[in-house]
């Protein structure tokens, strides 16, 4: 590939995953209250830690989103969207081996609801796959 066509698909999975996270941190902010009822589905935290668990998912979201997006240490930010994606990856397949059966995984909140399926850990797996791919190509720009 040619180093301008690698320099675009840089930019291309730069600004994908980096929406992908700012769009999810936005579905779970705009209903606080609502993502903290999804996270009680998953039957594995106690009340009090719900809504700061919820708050706390949400911030990281944004920040990592934006530290993509603003491509500073792309590599490390890169990496970071990576091991996120996975712990989302290992978290659902347990909640599915629980034989739990939810309505809404909550990836995106209360706005875009997803049944917690096989395809939910898949598509996180997708996602830890394309942060690696970028990072390694932020490595070679450098």
């Amino acid at each position: 590939m040619t180093w301008n066509g690698r320099r675009a698909l840089r930019r291309a999975l730069q600004v994908f995953i980096g929406g992908v996270l700012v769009a999810s941190a936005l579905g779970k902010g705009w209903d606080l209250s609502g993502f903290a009822e999804v996270l009680r589905t998953y039957q594995a935290f106690p009340s009090e830690l719900l809504h700061p668990l919820a708050v706390t998912v949400t911030v990281v979201e944004i920040v990592l989103g934006m530290w993509v997006l603003s491509g500073w240490r792309l590599a490390r930010s890169a990496l970071a969207a990576a091991g996120l994606n996975a712990v989302y990856a290992a978290w659902l397949s347990i909640s599915l081996w629980r034989g739990l059966e939810l309505a809404n995984c909550g990836c995106f909140g209360v706005f875009f609801p997803q049944p917690l399926t096989w395809l939910s850990p898949a598509e996180d797996l997708v996602l830890v796959s394309l942060c690696y791919a970028l990072s390694c190509l932020a490595r070679d720009q450098t």
